[in-house]
């Protein structure tokens, strides 16, 4: 958040907003979301002091994108949380129950799931840490954020596991680690420590950890363990401490690999990122494992959301014989 003249609010809310989410927490993505719906709730109120309304106001913004923007009930969700928090967190006000707010639809979609001959290809196609990345998405079923902030010590390659940290809904889960990326595995870890040396001798090479983690061990952060198992190729510096660390790859440099990936492998079907881990769900399924199993692996809170791949296995209508056919 920013000034008034740019359509913000006030930098001093701006800055208690920002702190509020810090000291919670929350991740970048989601403090990134929150500003975003905090300025869009005050361009709404044409920049006035969101202390001036109350939850009319509120419930009259949330309804505004359902009806007129046709928002997804994911992002008005969303939007209805950063409003919330701004209130409640910030301002110091709880909004009572947002009951007269007109709600988005909630579509349920199938998701889209590649064969095995396509996943193979697209694999085939890529190179590099995309390939390698692009192979854990899809044998570890992991999401693309979960891949790109994986830690050194989060993967265990002896005995094939992968540690999922602050996963979706803020949980851990264990997963497996495919055998075909144990070895391209071992070279990249090779590779984060010769630069994380590199980056030592230079004064450098800290990164960035959980708040509990830097309190309990202040060192961690400088550590081997604690490296980006796939870290960006510059170094940035640290505005607050004044360290000089590297963040992770960003998530786009995956996805554009895939895209591309897919183009080149003639794949017809929207092929992304996540649906890497669609595909590692419903293959699973193919090959006899039980839901719950698949719950475990997946993260997932409710084992109604792993139920929808049962209704992509390849036992539905495609293995009925049609009519025609026996004309």
């Amino acid at each position: 958040m920013g000034n008034a003249n740019d359509g913000e609010p006030p930098r001093p809310l701006g800055t208690m907003a920002r702190e509020a989410m810090t000291t919670r927490h929350l991740s970048p993505r989601t403090i990134k979301s929150y500003l975003y719906w905090m300025r869009r709730y005050h361009e709404f109120n044409q920049r006035r002091d969101p202390m001036q309304f109350g939850p009319e106001r509120v419930a009259a913004f949330i309804t505004r994108l359902a009806n007129d923007e046709k928002v997804a009930a994911s992002t008005q969700n969303l939007a209805t949380s950063a409003i919330v928090f701004l209130y409640r967190n910030v301002l110091g006000l709880e909004l009572p129950a947002l009951d007269d707010v007109a709600r988005a639809r909630r579509v349920q979609r199938l998701p889209e799931v590649l064969s095995r001959s396509d996943v193979s290809a697209l694999l085939g196609k890529l190179d590099g840490t995309p390939a390698l990345m692009a192979t854990l998405l899809y044998g570890s079923g992991l999401r693309l954020m979960e891949c790109c902030t994986l830690r050194i010590k989060d993967i265990d390659v002896d005995n094939r596991l992968v540690h999922v940290r602050q996963g979706k809904g803020g949980k851990d889960r264990l997963t497996m680690l495919p055998a075909r990326a144990a070895e391209p595995l071992r070279r990249q870890f090779a590779t984060v420590r010769d630069l994380h040396e590199r980056d030592l001798q230079e004064g450098a090479g800290w990164v960035d950890v959980p708040a509990g983690i830097r309190l309990k061990y202040p060192r961690a952060n400088r550590t081997l363990s604690w490296q980006w198992v796939f870290p960006a190729t510059r170094r940035y510096r640290h505005e607050e401490s004044g360290e000089h660390r590297r963040h992770h790859l960003h998530e786009t440099v995956l996805q554009q690999a895939v895209s591309r990936a897919a183009a080149e492998a003639g794949i017809t079907k929207r092929a992304t990122c996540h649906t890497l881990r669609h595909s590692f769900a419903t293959h699973l399924l193919e090959d006899g494992h039980d839901i719950r199993t698949l719950q475990e692996l997946l993260g997932h809170a409710d084992v109604s959301t792993t139920m929808i791949y049962t209704h992509v296995l390849q036992r539905g209508p495609s293995s009925i014989r049609s009519p025609a056919d026996r004309l």
